[in-house]
């Protein structure tokens, strides 16, 4: 018996044999290159197309030569990566001549090029190559991914990531090899190192390369672990590395000499080794020693100061030309030239920097040298690379980065052959994880194999026995853990380990003949001496040779076919002369194999199993079983699984069990149901002889198999007979002779084990239970468990199967003896319960909330146990360690004693994941651990419905109030798509710096038409329309900004005009329209700020500003050019400049530019610069000008255009905002004769350059409080008129910009200035301001101002007029919001006539708003308040804005008080405006829009004569600015007409500055198209000073008093503050209830405001939270609590924020009031009317498809279903209840506890499955968790509808009852132990199960007989019985 279990002459038969040719030589066929271009002219072109396959491809190659036909070569490797499905994919990488090609191909993709490489020189190697970059301080590494090419001279690296290198090699390579940490490089050994003249250290024979810029370093070994820490170069020229691999790294060598193979551990080197190496690398040095080893460091750096060598490659092929000789001709040749091409290469590096320090590399190792005598003495050969200096100092040795220490080296045997090094090396492990190192020496054909394995902490690698296995080749198949060997007879054979599995046999190919010898072969095929089962195989292989032709194979029956083949070219006709010769290429389970006449063949090796449940099984058993058994076992399987004409897959799981049974001592063809197995599939070689196949004519057999078949046990065939009135069947009884008692063999492998076997395929069972979708599995298990566990006598087993599967128990009765003494020999396992683990108990306990004992699972298989237990332990026992730190509470691992390292990493995955935030819910945290352990909805959807029901009630509860900041990965998993959508979006943020426009604004249609752009098309009108959508306002906007078209000139002909003075009329009239025009394009670039995503490949567009207009009737063009009238020259300069700003500002900071698209965009013709200098400025505010090359930015300055310099400087200093940038600081101080040393030359730097430098310098050193820079500013504020009328002009504007500049630098300051204490900065500022005798020049610029002006007379006295603005700016910055009282009171408006008559009311205007920014928290905004900053004096005697009459007085100066009056207020006004800018406070809008209202009726007024018309109109700018930076962004009618009416208004003393206000007014009130708002921060504050300065030019060219540049500094203030709500369904932006919660201040409690999306927000710091509400949509919180840095991305990425749609709502657009909503129109809300609703409505409910088809196909009454009308309404209601709940996937869950039921009532059940599940659904519901959810939210019980279980739970009550009442005596037959009707099986077992009755063998030991009284019945309770169930018992039992 027992030989059945020893190893058959057995075969393995492989599969899918195919013809191998690598992919990239067919591609380099028809690669332009120069053999291919000879080829072609050499051969016809008829042959070259032709050339199929192999055969043409010889052809082809004949001609080439043998050198190159040799320089071909390959490697393939499995694919990584490549796709979001793993995909398994092969690679090839292909070398011939100077290309390297890389192909790539799967199963499913036919094999295509992914690159291609051509280098310059003839390609020695190519490698791939993995470098980890270090990424942080914290270690994380970066993997790049790389192809390495090595040449001649140097190496080429490229990257997938699409960067190149190219490393110089210092010397001659033998070869390279891809380590863990990157390349190392072997140096090639010419023979002058052997001998050496002088004795001197030998040089390093292996170098590293740890990254593409790196040096190439040499690799240092440790000697031993035990001495002392000596540590050298790897300079032994004897050893050759043989194999290197990554994982473990190690590498292996071969030492020439002594013949050994050794083994080393490849690591980083550490620092206090490096140190050792770097001081002296030899310890016991005598001073000759020293002196060797500083000439060898020297020799190493080798920086060749008077080599006459002109390239580092010229000085290096004169070294090489003695040791060169082996090397060809060409090759040597080549060496020669200077190698330019690699010179040229080199310069293509990344940049100069880089590339230089490899050149010092080439020199450095040299090291094949010629050693000259002479080598000591001065003279120099020009041979030698020796420097004079030996000892220099620049000759300090190479930092080793990497280190080997000993392992391993084999034992030296006496009769070793001079050269044994292995040709082929590899890592194998075999079934049972033992890892080996194989190592093939094929001189003296043996592989040899080294166990090796890891320590316990993993840090050493400990190497064990070796075996040798006869053969001539090998190669690992990883995919099942094997390797093929190819034994010296020519047979292949497959081994895993050491162990050998069988014979692999191949169809198509003949055997090997046994007896090489004969010349030969027999004429007999060797297949007769093959056992197989049947011999179909000579037909097959005959039948495959016909289909695939393969040409180099020859078919069995001798044809000539083969000869015609030209690839076997030396071919003797050999008709069986075909064997494999060599393997090669092995990828995961295939293989390439040579044959002897050169052709190749690919061959894959069969998978250990193809179904999931025998896979299971299989590692289930792996897992238990000592590992030789267990290899023994696998191999078994494995020979069985594969033998030639194997089984099919379906019958799979029966060979399984046939030969599992086998190995366990059951004759399987004598076991019942076994033999019924072979019947069903294929029989296997296990049972010797196969029975005789019955005749074709068919026979009673099969009717009688399919009687006894499983299929016709489980459908109750009495139906079916009673339907058709037939006599049921029975099957036939079994023969008798198979009933007679069967014993086991005990002398079976695994008979000692079958206790261990049992229960971890019982785990397995329990882990397959979890999953729907091995429902079958279970099926088929449970029948081998049940027959074990008979046979082992577990009664307790045998009833737990029986109440699983009831209906199994009425077929298989058959039990094999096993004798008691056996049972003794039996290995118990310690693990082993006799109670059985039952998952689905566990479970039911935990929900009842009784105690539980830890659940057994085998880790890494019953991974889903473990997730459902440890989740129920999470949510239902609400232990909050249950994931984290105590796993071993509610899990016990079974284990054999050996798995410690699975354990530990599994433990170390459980720590990984951290619980989540402590405060958040438990559902919270159980679906965020969930996430991070991969578990996905689908994988939700295969968990029965009872075990999923709390993992779903924990997601709806997360889906109800979501967290905003969680990962993409929880948003999938609750169900939420507007949250997935955001998170995804964030995440790709992330990854890049920028994301394109996520809306797509539609045009309007009507702007396609105009073909003139106006620069505003490209606007979101979606978003706007839904902000403005009652009225037209955008589009009156876009009409009163746009400077594209012609004005309107309308000009009444007065009968005096003659037709000349008409056209002048004309024309002066136009010319003031133009002062218009010219000021739109500010206004402009407010409104489109930030709107546009340039397209890379075009130029911005720009519309050209219009300054022609059109006179009507006619239309006839009036033009300024006509030479009538007398226009300002450069009247448009600075307007086109804005033109220029506008149009650059409309790109969004997040669009992708680069440099080269800023230099495509400069205008070819000259008159358009001006623009472009804008466009320059608008990139820097935008942040663009970054990007910009240094190169460029030297280039525009140099040309000397003013305003392209203007615009660049500001731009750049906008860029770097507060970085002192030191580049920056550097091209702004040449600008600034300030700034530099008071030597140098005086530079003519135009004066409005020297301005924007100055504010260039404030805005790089913002807030820093620089010293020197503010010591500068403050000198400048006041710098004195020079003599050569140098700073005579403009010099308001220059003092101003170094006031704000000062401001800037100081900025919020205050009195906190470190280190200016000495400078008096508020003192001297003072003076500036009020005036005085002028202080003595301090600092540097002395010498320049000693000698007066000879154009203005100032005296040393401050002129006053040109230094106040600046200085009082200056102050109002510097102490921004200190509420510094004292300086403030500097600032009051003097209260004497005597003092006001020494100010400019203008300046009056600066120091109130200055006094007010100081004083920031006393603004308030009402007109009491703006009125108390007026002084009493001009309050009592002044002329109010309202009254119409002056009162005269002779004592007082009325002008001087009116004047001051009203610029006093415009000043509070301003203050007001600034304070409550971006806020669109309504105090603040009332009282501003009061006084701009007053101003303009004082205008027409008769005191405006007073007041003068100037200083009116100045006022009422300010304050209508003013009124628009409070309700910036908000597009407030109100202010719209306002800067409406002040539009139509032209001529008389509206300027050019006047209009630029209005309509900067209009842009900051529509500020970004309504997406942008202002900020209140100190820097936006600084940044409005500069653009809103309070006095505005007189006309277009006018920068006196302020650089017109500076009005686009608003950007800074500028920022998104617009949330807009986007329907995540249908990407459309929608209206949205929000609700807003402010914290509390000193000013309001904290308060909630309702506000409708889209929205703009509060500043961000201001608020608690945000919050979507509410019912129409879900519920969505920003908690701003944690940060704003979340809000802050979504507002700055279009402010997008996703909601979504609750089912049966109506968007806000569609159904404002809310009337609408589908609920009302239908039914009420859970009234009984659900029949009211109509299965057709589904669709305004939900657009899920699967829903939609759902109510088409189930809801919908139907003729032929009329009986059926309550099943149509309880699924009607049952979707009502899931729509309009939103719990759509419950809806499964429904249907299968509703089938369930109806299946118990038809006494259906033949399994008790789904019982359990309804059973776990009502105990769910009844759970402590939910009852207390309940108490605290009436209302938010179950997800379920609370109508529906208790209906389920009473009719399965009673069907079970009337059961109970009519067959009571069948239960009291069972729990006594009598026998009873089978009939009754199914419905006693769901009676058993459903009332959670313990096993007889528990209640016999309670009491039974004894029972007299309830009283005693309930001491069942203890055993889990619930006393609902007592009492259906007691009537049985009483």
């Amino acid at each position: 018996m027992s030989n059945v279990y020893e190893e058959r002459a057995t075969m393995i038969a492989a599969g899918e044999l195919q013809e191998f040719v690598p992919f990239g030589r067919d591609h380099c066929k028809n690669h332009p290159n120069a053999v291919n271009l000879q080829l072609r002219q050499l051969q016809p072109a008829s042959e070259l197309w032709s050339s199929d396959g192999a055969a043409g491809l010889v052809g082809s190659l004949r001609e080439v030569t043998l050198h190159e036909k040799q320089r071909e070569s390959w490697q393939l490797r499995k694919g990584t990566g490549g796709g979001i499905e793993e995909v398994e994919f092969e690679e090839e990488l292909y070398v011939a001549g100077n290309m390297v090609i890389w192909t790539r191909g799967s199963k499913n993709q036919a094999s295509y090029v992914y690159k291609a490489f051509t280098v310059d020189s003839p390609v020695l190697q190519a490698v791939w190559c993995n470098f980890s970059v270090p990424q942080n301080k914290e270690m994380e590494t970066e993997i790049i991914e790389t192809v390495c090419i090595v040449q001649n001279t140097c190496v080429n690296i490229h990257s997938v990531n699409g960067k190149d290198f190219i490393s110089p090699l210092p010397f001659q390579v033998a070869s390279v090899w891809p380590s863990k940490f990157g390349l190392l490089f072997e140096r090639s050994n010419p023979g002058t190192d052997v001998t050496q003249s002088p004795p001197r250290e030998p040089l390093p024979t292996v170098f590293s390369m740890l990254h593409p810029l790196d040096e190439i370093a040499p690799v240092c070994k440790s000697a031993g672990l035990f001495e002392a820490l000596r540590v050298q170069y790897v300079s032994d020229s004897t050893l050759k590395i043989v194999f290197i691999s990554c994982e473990p790294s190690i590498v292996m060598t071969y030492d020439t000499v002594q013949n050994v193979h050794t083994i080393w551990a490849l690591r980083e080197v550490k620092p206090e080794e490096q140190a050792v190496v770097l001081k002296y690398p030899d310890q016991i040095g005598t001073p000759q020693n020293m002196a060797v080893n500083s000439s060898l460091t020297a020799h190493l750096r080798n920086v060749s100061k008077d080599s006459p060598a002109a390239s580092p490659f010229q000085n290096y092929s004169s070294l090489h030309s003695q040791g060169r000789t082996t090397s060809s001709p060409g090759l040597h040749s080549r060496s020669h030239s200077p190698a330019i091409s690699n010179m040229a290469a080199l310069s293509r590096s990344h940049s100069p920097a880089i590339g230089v320090p490899s050149f010092s590399g080439v020199q450095r190792f040299n090291m094949s040298y010629t050693p000259s005598p002479k080598r000591y003495s001065t003279s120099h050969s020009p041979n030698s690379t020796f420097n004079d200096s030996l000892l220099a100092n620049e000759a300090e040795p190479i930092a080793p980065r990497l280190c080997i220490d000993h392992l391993w080296t084999e034992t030296v045997s006496n009769h070793r052959e001079r050269n044994c090094q292995a040709t082929k090396a590899f890592i194998t492990s075999d079934l049972c994880e033992q890892k080996f190192l194989c190592f093939l020496v094929e001189s003296q054909h043996q592989l040899r194999c080294v166990k090796f394995l890891e320590s316990n902490d993993l840090s050493q690698l400990i190497f064990l026995s070796v075996t040798t296995i006869s053969a001539r080749d090998a190669a690992p198949i990883e995919g099942i853990d094997a390797m093929l060997v190819l034994e010296v007879n020519g047979s292949l054979v497959l081994y895993t380990g050491v162990a050998r599995v069988g014979k692999v046999f191949i169809p198509g190919l003949p055997a090997p003949s046994l007896n090489r010898s004969t010349p030969m072969p027999r004429p007999s095929t060797p297949l007769d001496s093959i056992s197989t089962p049947a011999r179909p195989v000579s037909r097959h292989a005959h039948h495959l040779d016909e289909v695939v032709m393969l040409s180099p194979v020859p078919e069995l029956r001798g044809s000539t076919k083969f000869n015609e083949s030209s690839l076997i070219e030396d071919c003797t006709v050999q008709p069986f002369g075909t064997y494999v010769h060599a393997m090669r290429d092995p990828v995961h389970n295939r293989v390439t194999l040579e044959m002897n006449n050169g052709s190749l063949l690919r061959i894959s090796i069969p998978e250990i199993a193809n179904s999931e449940l025998v896979r299971k099984c299989l590692l289930a058993i792996k897992y238990i079983l000592p590992k030789e058994i267990a290899v023994k076992v696998l191999i078994k399987w494995y020979n069985i699984h594969n033998a030639p004409g194997g089984p099919s897959c379906h019958s799979e799981w029966n060979v399984f069990v046939t030969c599992l049974m086998t190995l366990m001592g059951y004759s399987t063809d004598r076991l019942g149901w076994t033999r019924n197995l072979d019947l069903e599939g294929s029989l296997s070689p296990v049972i010797a002889p196969k029975k005789a196949r019955p005749s074709e004519m068919g026979s009673d057999d099969d009717w009688e198999y399919l009687l006894g078949s499983e299929y016709n046990r489980q459908v109750d065939s009495h139906l079916l007979a009673s339907a058709l009135n037939l006599d049921s069947v029975e099957p036939l009884p079994p023969n008798e002779e198979l009933s007679s008692q069967l014993s086991l063999d005990h002398s079976a492998p695994l008979f000692c084990h079958i206790p261990a076997v049992f229960y971890v395929l019982h785990l397995v069972y329990e882990e397959l239970k979890l999953d729907n979708l091995m429902r079958d599995g279970t099926r088929s298990l449970v029948i081998l468990l049940l027959q074990m566990a008979r046979d082992l006598q577990f009664e307790e087993y045998i009833d737990f199967y029986w109440r699983d599967y009831p209906s199994i128990f009425k077929t298989s009765k058959q039990s094999c003896i096993i004798d008691q003494a056996q049972i003794g020999h039996m290995n118990q396992p310690s693990f082993f319960t006799v109670e059985p683990p039952c998952v689905f108990q566990w479970l039911s306990c935990c929900l009842k909330g009784g105690g539980v004992l830890p659940f057994p699972y085998l880790p890494g298989i019953c991974e889903r146990t473990k997730l459902v237990v440890l989740s129920f332990a999470l949510y239902i026992l609400g232990d909050d360690n249950a994931v984290s730190s105590d796993v071993s509470k509610y899990l016990v691992k079974i284990s054999a004693g050996q798995k410690k390292q699975v354990n530990e990493q599994d433990s170390k995955r459980m720590s990984m994941i951290k619980p989540c935030v402590l405060n958040s819910s438990i559902a919270e945290k159980l679906v965020i651990w969930l996430t991070n352990t991969g578990f996905t909805l689908k994988d939700l959807e295969s968990v029965p419905f009872g075990a999923a029901l709390p993992i779903r009630d924990a997601i709806y509860q997360c889906r109800k109030q979501p967290s905003s900041d969680w990962s993409e990965a929880v948003c999938l998993l609750i169900g939420r798509q507007d949250l997935t959508k955001q998170a995804h979006e964030v995440t790709l943020a992330k990854g890049k710096a920028t994301i394109g426009q996520m809306i797509t604004s539609d045009m309007p249609p009507a702007n396609e038409a105009e073909e003139e752009d106006d620069g505003m098309n490209d606007m979101n009108q979606e978003v706007m329309s839904l902000i403005w959508s009652k009225d037209l306002r955008v589009q009156e906007v876009r009409r009163l900004l746009q400077s594209a078209l012609s004005v309107r000139v309308n000009v009444v002909h007065l009968p005096e005009f003659n037709d000349h003075e008409y056209i002048e009329e004309k024309e002066n009239k136009l010319l003031q329209l133009c002062q218009r025009t010219m000021s739109l394009p500010v206004g402009r670039g407010m409104f489109t700020l930030f709107s546009y995503h340039p397209v890379p490949t075009e130029p911005l567009p720009v519309p050209k500003l219009n300054l022609t207009g059109r006179a009507p009737p006619r239309n006839t063009t009036v033009d300024l050019n006509s030479g009538n009238i007398d226009v300002p020259p450069n009247m448009a300069s600075w307007s086109s400049f804005h033109n220029g700003v506008a149009a650059g500002l409309k790109i969004a900071p997040a669009s992708q530019i680069d440099s080269a698209w800023i230099a495509y965009n400069k205008p070819k013709n000259a008159e358009l610069a001006n623009e472009y200098a804008g466009f320059l400025m608008a990139l820097g505010l935008n942040g663009h000008l970054t990007k910009l090359a240094t190169l460029n930015i030297h280039d525009y300055l140099t040309k000397g255009h003013e305003m392209t310099s203007i615009g660049l400087l500001l731009g750049v200093s906008a860029a770097k905002l507060g970085t002192m940038d030191m580049s920056i600081t550097r091209l702004l101080s040449i600008h600034i004769p300030a700034l530099l040393p008071p030597t140098s030359t005086e530079l003519d730097v135009p004066h409005n350059v020297q301005v924007a430098a100055v504010v260039g310098i404030g805005l790089v050193y913002q807030g820093t409080s620089h010293r020197h820079n503010a010591e500068v500013l403050l000198a400048e504020i006041g710098r004195p008129p020079g003599p050569e009328m140098e700073y005579c002009t403009d010099r308001e504007s220059y003092s101003l910009a170094a006031g704000l500049a000062l401001g800037m630098v100081c900025l919020g300051h205050g009195s906190n200035l470190i280190g200016m204490s000495d400078l008096n900065v508020p003192e001297q500022l003072y003076q500036y301001m009020v005036g005085g005798h002028r202080r003595s020049q301090a600092g540097i610029n002395r010498e320049k101002h000693k000698s007066p002006s000879y154009q203005i007379k100032e005296g040393d006295t401050i002129n006053v007029d040109v230094t106040c603005p600046g200085a009082t700016l200056a102050l109002a910055m510097i102490y921004l919001k200190t509420n510094n009282r004292s300086i403030a009171d500097w600032l009051r408006a003097p209260d004497t006539m005597f003092l006001l008559d020494f100010i400019k009311p203008e300046f009056l205007l600066l120091r109130t708003l200055a006094r007010c920014l100081i004083m920031w928290e006393e603004i308030l905004p009402n007109a009491q308040w703006i009125n108390s900053n007026v002084p009493q004096i001009i309050r009592e005697n002044s002329v109010s804005l309202q009254s119409q009459e002056v009162s005269a007085s002779e004592d007082l100066n009325m002008e001087t008080l009116a004047q001051a009056h009203i610029y006093i207020i415009a000043g509070a006004c301003m203050a007001v405006g600034f304070r409550f800018a971006g806020t669109a406070n309504s105090d603040a809008f009332n009282c501003l829009y009061k006084f701009a209202r007053n101003f303009m009726q004082c205008l027409p007024a008769s005191t405006a004569v007073i007041m003068g018309h100037y200083n009116l109109e100045t006022c009422l700018s300010i304050v209508l600015l003013s009124l628009s930076m409070v309700m910036a962004g908000s597009g407030n009618l109100k202010v719209l007409q306002l800067c409406r009416f002040m539009h139509k208004k032209t001529g008389g003393e509206l300027n050019y500055g006047f209009h630029m206000a209005h309509h900067m007014a209009l842009g900051l009130l529509f500020l970004g198209g309504g997406r942008y708002t202002l900020s209140t921060s100190n820097s936006a504050i600084a940044a409005l000073l500069c653009a809103l300065y309070p006095h505005f030019p007189s006309h277009s060219t006018d920068n006196r008093y302020h650089l017109q540049a500076l009005r686009h500094l608003y950007v800074l203030a500028a920022e998104p503050r617009l949330l807009v709500p986007v329907d995540v369904d249908t990407s459309t932006p929608c209206y949205a209830l929000l609700e807003v919660t402010y914290k509390g201040s000193q000013w309001y409690e904290e308060t909630t405001v309702e506000l409708m999306a889209p929205t703009l927000l509060p500043e961000l710091d201001l608020l608690k939270q945000i919050k979507v509400k509410g019912p129409r949509y879900w519920e969505l919180t920003i908690d701003l609590n944690k940060g704003t840095q979340h809000l802050q991305s979504i507002l700055s990425r279009d402010g997008i924020l996703y909601v979504k749609l609750r089912a049966g709502k109506v968007s806000y657009k569609e159904d404002p009031t809310g009337w609408q909503s589908l609920l009302a129109q239908t039914v009420n809300h859970r009234s009984p009317e659900v029949r009211g609703f109509k299965p057709e409505a589904i669709k305004t409910f939900t657009s899920d498809a699967a829903l939609v088809s759902f109510a088409e196909c189930f809801c919908k009454p139907a003729k032929n279903l009329a009986h059926k009308q309550d099943v149509l309404s309880l699924f009607t209601s049952i979707l009502y209840e899931c729509v309009t709940q939103e719990n759509p996937e419950i809806l499964p869950t429904y249907m299968a506890i509703d089938q369930a039921v109806r299946r118990l009532e038809r006494k259906e059940m033949s399994e008790t499955f789904e019982l359990w599940q309804i059973k776990l659904v009502l105990e769910f519901s009844s759970s402590k968790i939910l009852q207390e959810r309940l108490k605290q939210t009436p209302g938010e019980g179950l997800l379920m509808n609370s109508e529906f279980l208790p209906v389920m739970k009473c009719s399965s009550d009673n069907t079970l009852d009337q059961w109970l009442y009519a067959y009571g005596d069948v239960l009291k037959s069972y729990l006594t132990g009598q026998p009873y009707e089978e009939a009754h099986m199914n419905m006693l077992a769901c009676f058993l199960v459903y009332h959670s009755i313990p096993t007889r063998g528990k209640i016999v030991g309670v009491c039974m007989e004894g029972a007299t009284s309830f009283s005693d019945l309930l001491k069942f309770t203890r055993l889990g019985v619930p006393v609902r169930a007592l009492l259906r018992l007691a009537p049985i039992l009483l």
